[in-house]
């Protein structure tokens, strides 16, 4: 099992498989999930001759359950410190979700020379919620009730997020895949509460736009039309624009987890943008 320490004591879990010297890609997984749900995507990779990393954001899956640092500066950092032990360079940086954000951020502020592109799938940035500035945004509402829900019964909400709009198995015909809901709810529940509830601020409401604009790496910025957790139209349209070198994959009538609802078409999609 690998680890690394912050700064502040927090250890960070990570899996590190295949070739020293293949090229590195770096997966940041979604809320409340862990390493884990990157499952599919790293074997794939791995087959392709890539050193495929993971790690589990503080509070999530296997690493430590710090009391504090549940935004995205610190979870930035806390990429900043795994690349920086492993030596990582011209990394692909992979964020699902609050995981899109994550990468966002670290790689607006990483080192020269540490990536070489990136890739945002069903991503919170720019901004999730709404305000005057991001009028197409989500209520603040919908997040507190998020907060209200995991504090009330974080187990039970951990089942009807998956049974419903995280893979659009709430769609009429839809293939629910039973397995796939009690993997995110068994991921959901290795993590800490404080941490998953924290988390919903740092997804909702941190705002990326400046991040976005610094990145001058190519990025791949693909979503689903029908993601009903991070709506298509406030989010992977309005990131493209930010971005200096913004390439945008929309997916008609995919859901929020359609890395795993859609994996071989993902994949062939992302292996194609790391290629070219």
């Amino acid at each position: 099992m690998g680890t690394v320490t912050t700064p502040d004591g927090t250890t960070i879990f990570y899996k590190d498989w295949g070739p020293r010297d293949g090229q590195p890609i770096v997966f940041h997984h979604g809320w409340p999930l862990s390493a884990d749900d990157w499952d599919n995507q790293m074997l794939f990779f791995l087959s392709q001759g890539y050193r495929v990393i993971a790690h589990d954001r503080r509070g999530h899956g296997r690493s430590g359950q710090s009391a504090s640092g549940h935004e995205m500066d610190t979870y930035a950092a806390d990429v900043a410190v795994l690349t920086g032990v492993l030596d990582l360079r011209g990394a692909v940086h992979i964020g699902h979700s609050t995981g899109g954000g994550e990468a966002a951020r670290y790689v607006a502020r990483a080192e020269p020379g540490r990536v070489a592109k990136a890739v945002l799938v069903g991503a919170v940035p720019p901004v999730m919620v709404k305000s005057e500035s991001n009028p197409g945004g989500l209520p603040i509402e919908v997040f507190d009730g998020f907060r209200a829900a995991l504090a009330a019964n974080r187990a039970q909400f951990f089942i009807d997020v998956p049974s419903g709009p995280f893979y659009g198995f709430n769609r009429p015909g839809a293939e629910v895949s039973q397995g796939l809901i009690d993997n995110w709810w068994r991921q959901g529940m290795t993590g800490a509460a404080n941490a998953h509830y924290e988390c919903i601020k740092a997804f909702s409401e941190t705002d990326f736009t400046e991040d976005l604009k610094k990145i001058d790496v190519p990025v791949l910025v693909a979503h689903g039309t029908d993601d009903q957790i991070v709506p298509y139209e406030d989010s992977a349209p309005l990131t493209v624009k930010l971005l200096k070198h913004g390439t945008l994959k929309t997916y008609e009538g995919y859901p929020h987890g359609m890395l795993s609802t859609h994996p071989d078409v993902l994949n062939r999609d992302i292996l194609e943008f790391i290629r070219s």
